[in-house]
């Protein structure tokens, strides 16, 4: 089953749930996610426990529930759901009314003191137990099921406690003011949240189907099945992944993709869910249902990454387990050995225990690190940086050495024409470029090799005209053959050309210089006369921002070594051009050997992106997949870089340190700021109020500190290399 989950102010919410429904038989695999509010379990049929009795508990502990439809979608669970469709203003909220309520008993409470001030302290006690009772009822709901140390029940007992010894109005004040600090955790917890629900609300609701007959009708954009037709317009967003099977536009895919500039794209091209058509009308053939497209899989991936606890939160957790108990029993020191041992008074010390149980409440603590996690992995998302749980995040920043793999990774996997030479001393003269191209093209045209292809599209795109070829055949390993022009043409490797004592001296040493430039060479040349026609290089170049990238790699002090299968010679002169260390002719094995050699004391991540690099990218501390990749690729990495950027990596590992530093931040700012109340209210410089203050302001301070991860840029301050890594 699957329920939303309404009221949870802070992580600690998470535990009180899932304590109190492991304690019910037959519930079980309980996971609670506080970013999106939805909780999943399992109840086993013949158990005594019913639906209905796991909704009645948790409506016990003071939250909302409500189920979710088995039909809905990850996406439409965050944006259709009643309390995601209709935002509730702050005073709206149970807790924004209770707000309202004590107020305004409190102010009476004090006029009516101020009238009749014989009974001032009868009419505030009359205030605190009104105000009180709902969280004296759920603090005795939580020790039931399990969770006696809540910050209800710490609130309760000081609150009781200092009516007890004649405190009335203090009692007040840490009722309202306790009050007020729920409600300021619930606005932060619910801002904290605002990022799943920006990107559920990418998708449209409905979208323009058209029939056979060539109608429109609007329907409901989860309706939409693989091969339906959708009509897009100008400036409406796209309804779902497909391909544009008529017109031309631009989009904007930046909440995809994170990429600002708008993509012309046209007929055979993919589009994303979500994308803003710029300008052209476009007939796009539906690929994925709602349920399976990129915003979906977006949003699933960062609601599992949110549920995962990183390293940190599982320690904070445990700690926070001993934390209160421990600062309860010290709170119990404070009020029984002062007046026993040092003859002190029992209503002051007994009033600064109850402080010190205020103080006790985890709630910053425990929240330090979930929130900054969150903020950090919506980040990531927005800039098309998925990234699979908080363990992963919290480790890239860790990492000292980054290995590529090269084709596709640092290269853009796809070969391109770098050169075309037209050799003057062909027994029919002097031919042009254009004129050896065209023949290139000719011969290799009904070949499907990627080379071949290339070549193919470099003279199309030159607007050559390709004569025809007849007879086409291929020597396997060798040449590929064909008739041009009543010539008989061939097309081979270098090696096969010397093998055949074609080559010049002179032509050998320009065939050199280019491979010696990372180039593939084709050599043609025509059968009859034996004479080389020309040469054709090719290279899968470097992407745009790959020395960029490594650049800021270095910058930040790590390391960065290309592994590679391709040949030394190509290796060593795109690894020149990169400045960066490099590993050729490696098998997947040789790259798995590499790696653990690596990994001795430091930590490695692995960038790759194809089929072969799965278990590289498996070994690795870290996996990052290039989005364009294999889905082997990209499931079995930790990250995935939608973007395919080359300098994201870069700006990966900046994020997890950003995200590792506001972590550090949030735990010495809850720890010290109670560390600092509790001295004082020993020495009794501070109160019952300033307690609550002291609390609640902590977390909401943890809560807003985490929330300015979300304006995280990647400048160079935040990318330069931790003192201690």
């Amino acid at each position: 089953m699957q329920y939303h989950i309404e009221g949870m102010d802070c992580a600690s919410c998470i535990g009180k749930i899932e304590t109190a429904l492991a304690r019910m038989p037959g519930v079980s695999d309980v996971q609670l996610n506080f970013a999106t509010e939805k909780l999943e379990l399992t109840l086993a049929p013949d158990a005594a426990t019913q639906f209905s009795d796991v909704e009645q508990a948790i409506k016990r502990l003071g939250f909302g529930v409500s189920a979710y439809e088995s039909s809905q979608t990850s996406s439409d669970s965050n944006s259709d759901h009643p309390s995601a469709a209709q935002r509730q203003r702050w005073w709206q909220t149970r807790k924004g009314r209770q707000v309202v309520g004590l107020g305004i008993l409190m102010s009476i409470a004090y006029i009516l003191a101020l009238l009749f001030p014989d009974y001032g302290a009868w009419v505030f006690a009359v205030a605190v137990m009104a105000g009180v009772f709902p969280f004296a009822r759920k603090a005795v709901a939580l020790a039931m099921s399990g969770s006696p140390f809540s910050i209800e029940m710490l609130m309760s007992v000081a609150a009781i406690g200092a009516l007890i010894i004649g405190e009335a109005e203090e009692a007040a004040a840490v009722v309202f003011l306790f009050s007020i600090g729920e409600l300021l955790e619930s606005v932060a917890a619910d801002r904290a949240r605002a990022g799943i629900r920006a990107l559920a609300s990418l998708v449209p609701k409905t979208a323009v189907l058209l029939d056979n007959q060539g109608g429109q009708r609007d329907v409901p954009a989860t309706s939409l099945q693989v091969n339906d037709l959708v009509l897009v317009r100008p400036g409406d967003r796209v309804s779902a992944d497909g391909v544009i099977v008529q017109g031309t536009s631009s989009l904007d895919d930046s909440p995809v993709t994170g990429e600002s500039v708008p993509v012309v794209k046209t007929v055979g091209e993919a589009v994303f869910a979500g994308s803003i058509n710029m300008d052209g009308v476009l007939n796009v053939r539906v690929q994925k249902t709602a349920a399976d497209n990129t915003i979906a899989r977006i949003i699933e991936l960062v609601e599992q990454a949110q549920a995962s606890k990183a390293p940190t939160a599982r320690f904070i957790e445990k700690f926070s387990r001993y934390y209160t108990p421990a600062v309860m029993a010290l709170s119990l020191l404070v009020i029984i050995v002062p007046p026993l041992v040092l003859g002190g008074e029992w209503a002051t010390w007994l009033y600064r225990g109850l402080a010190l149980l205020l103080i006790a409440c985890p709630c910053a603590l425990v929240l330090s690190t979930p929130a900054a996690i969150a903020s950090g992995l919506a980040v990531g998302a927005r800039r098309g940086l998925l990234i699979k749980g908080g363990s992963a995040l919290e480790i890239i920043g860790r990492v000292d050495t980054v290995a590529f793999d090269k084709t596709g990774t640092l290269t853009e996997g796809k070969p391109r024409v770098t050169d075309v030479v037209a050799f003057a001393s062909s027994p029919i003269g002097c031919q042009s470029q254009n004129e050896i191209l065209a023949l290139f093209a000719s011969v290799e045209s009904a070949s499907s090799h990627p080379l071949a292809k290339a070549i193919i599209n470099h003279a199309t795109a030159a607007n050559i005209v390709i004569p025809i070829a007849t007879n086409a055949y291929a020597t396997a390993g060798k040449a590929v053959h064909a008739t041009v022009a009543e010539r008989y043409l061939a097309i081979g490797s270098p090696v096969y050309a010397a093998d055949e004592g074609l080559l010049s001296s002179k032509q050998q040493a320009h065939i050199a210089s280019l491979q010696n430039e990372g180039k593939t060479v084709s050599v043609l040349f025509d059968e009859q006369s034996r004479a080389v026609l020309g040469l054709v290089a090719l290279r899968d170049e470097l992407r745009d921002d790959a020395q960029q990238g490594v650049a800021q790699l270095k910058a930040m002090g790590i390391r960065s070594v290309m592994l590679t299968g391709d040949n030394r010679l190509t290796a060593q002169a795109l690894a020149g051009n990169l400045d960066i260390e490099w590993k050729a002719e490696l098998l997947p094995e040789d790259k798995l050997r590499l790696l653990n050699e690596m990994k001795n004391g430091t930590k490695i991540a692995m960038v790759g992106d194809g089929i072969n690099d799965a278990p590289a990218l498996a070994t690795a501390d870290v996996g990052i997949a290039m989005g364009g990749g294999t889905d082997v690729a990209i499931e079995t990495a930790d990250v995935a870089l939608l973007q395919s950027r080359v300098t994201d990596v870069a700006h990966l590992i900046a994020l997890s340190r950003a995200t590792m530093a506001n972590i550090h931040q949030n735990v010495i700012f809850a720890l010290g700021l109670k560390g600092i109340f509790l001295i004082t209210t020993i020495l009794g410089v501070t109160g019952l109020w300033i307690a609550v203050l002291a609390d609640t302001g902590a977390t909401v301070l943890v809560t807003l500190n985490a929330l300015r991860l979300l304006r995280f840029k990647g400048n160079h301050s935040s990318i330069s290399a931790p003192k201690n890594k």
